[in-house]
Formats: C-alpha cells, sequence, structure tokens
C-alpha cells in the first residue's frame, strides 16, 4: 500500500531507479534521529518507508548473535525505493551488499564515551525486555557500577565497549558510506541534513522540490520527543559521568580508538 501511495503522488509507474535508503548505526548513537530523516524523503520524492523492522547482528531480548545469511535474508527483502535501518557489522559480505549501486547507505556513530553513558540509561530504564535489564538493575546496586559494567562488559555476555565497536570500524573505509557522527547534528544539523540529502542525490534518488525545501521537510521530519538521545543534548555527557575509575578502565580497554575516530588528538583526556 505505502508503493502503491507514493507511485501515485509521483507519478510513476515504478519505482526500480530509486535507491534503497539504508540508515546504519553503532547501538545508542542517534539511531531514530537519522531514521526520522530518512523518513521525510517519502515527502520530497518517491521513497518508502519500508516498515519492517531493524536488522540487525543481534537479537535485543536473547542476545544471540545472527548469522551473516540471516542477515543478508532481511537485506534481500528491501524494494527499490525502500528506506530500512539496522544495526550492522561491516561483515564482507554485508558490506558489499549494502555498497552496491542500488543502495544510498548511511553510518551514524557517537563518542562512545557518551555511548556507553546512554547504554546504562537504555538497560536500566527505557528497555525492560532487554537481556541485560535484570542484571542492571537487581544485581548492579548503582550507577557508576553499571557505568564501569557498560565500559568493561560482562564475561560471557556483554562484550566490553571496545569489542562491541570495533566489528562497525570496516564501514569507515567505504566511500559508499556516508558516515555521520551524532555530534555533528548538535554543532551544524542544517549542514548536516544537506550532507544527507547530497550522498541520496548522488546515487540517484529523484528529487521532486527544490533543494532549499527539501531539507527543510528532512528538518521538520526530527521528533525530539522519539529521539531521546537528539532530546536530550548530552554531547560530551561522559564528563560528568565518568570517574577516575572509569576513565582508567575504559583507556586500558579501548587504546587508540578516540583518536581513530577523531574525538581526541591523543590520550591524555
Amino acid at each position: 500500500m505505502r508503493r502503491g501511495i507514493q507511485m501515485v503522488r509521483y507519478k510513476r509507474l515504478s519505482l526500480a531507479d530509486v535507491p534503497i535508503l539504508f540508515a546504519n548505526a553503532f547501538p545508542k548513537s542517534g539511531t531514530h534521529l537519522l531514521t526520522q530523516m530518512l523518513d521525510g524523503f517519502t515527502r520530497v520524492g518517491p521513497a518508502v518507508n519500508s516498515g519492517l523492522p531493524a536488522i540487525v547482528t543481534f537479537e535485543g531480548n536473547t542476545g544471540r548473535t545472527r548469522s551473516e545469511t540471516e542477515i543478508l535474508t532481511d537485506l534481500n527483502r528491501l524494494l527499490p525505493g525502500d528506506i530500512a535501518y539496522g544495526h550492522l557489522h561491516a561483515l564482507s559480505q554485508t558490506t558489499e551488499f549494502i555498497c552496491r549501486a542500488d543502495f544510498a547507505p548511511y553510518f551514524i556513530l557517537r563518542d562512545p564515551r557518551d555511548v556507553v553513558v546512554s547504554h546504562v540509561h537504555y538497560v536500566t530504564e527505557m528497555e525492560e525486555n532487554h537481556i541485560h535489564h535484570d542484571y542492571y538493575c537487581q544485581v548492579l546496586t548503582s550507577f557508576d557500577e553499571r557505568l564501569y559494567t557498560s565500559i568493561a562488559g560482562i564475561p560471557g555476555s556483554l562484550p566490553n565497549i571496545y569489542q562491541r565497536f570495533t566489528p562497525y570500524l570496516g564501514w569507515l573505509d567505504h566511500p559508499e558510506v556516508l558516515v555521520l557522527r551524532f555530534e555533528d547534528f548538535k554543532a551544524d544539523l542544517w549542514g548536516s541534513l544537506e550532507a544527507i540529502l547530497d550522498h541520496a542525490l548522488g546515487h540517484g534518488f529523484p528529487l521532486e522540490c527544490n533543494r532549499e525545501s527539501a531539507v527543510r521537510i528532512l528538518e521538520e521530519s526530527i521528533d525530539p520527543q522519539n529521539s531521546p538521545t537528539f532530546r536530550s543534548g548530552r554531547v560530551g555527557g561522559w564528563q560528568r559521568a565518568f570517574n577516575d575509575e572509569h576513565i582508567r578502565i575504559f583507556k586500558e580497554l579501548t587504546g587508540d580508538l578516540l583518536i581513530h575516530l577523531g574525538y581526541e588528538q591523543d590520550n591524555t583526556w
């Protein structure tokens, strides 16, 4: 029905030439924000909200690692013009699939220090069905303990933040993927929206209005009430949350990760 409505609206017999807009994200890095912006494309051209759930590497309620075959099966369900999203590692066949000419792929990341703070709030307060909710709420007794655990992980259950982040780093090496930083949306929203639009246009998206109107529509698509990370505005919030032990274990586990991602110049933070 969604596809039919868009075809009528934009006077098209087919959407075969419209790229798939795919938002990939490291968890707790602004997933809702990016998907809301991409949903705005339905108002500026023949894009279609696929209505499909996130395509993920891990099952949220069990923590099971899904096979790449399962992931590719999900990706193969996407049709031209679809808008979809996921949390996908940069596996060889997955990256090859998403970097095809008929995709306009995006990848959003965030300072891993802010990610672990957000992870604590998400697991304890927002997602009661999360596999680690009971552990965080019943075994861990303080915010400091929970934050330490989100950094250091849980043996046999939750990898540490470095181990969770590194499988995504391969996305940074593919020029077909527009890499976005959550912090840039806070610093320069309009410029970030222009980059998102230009990336889609560069992959053949047929814009049905002028450029300024399109960027404005993408901006209007943001719903802060349904994008808690963006609403809170806590860029650099880790500085208020980390104590000396959190800083020590984070540096010990992550090495030069922050430098590689461009968040620090050296390890003296």
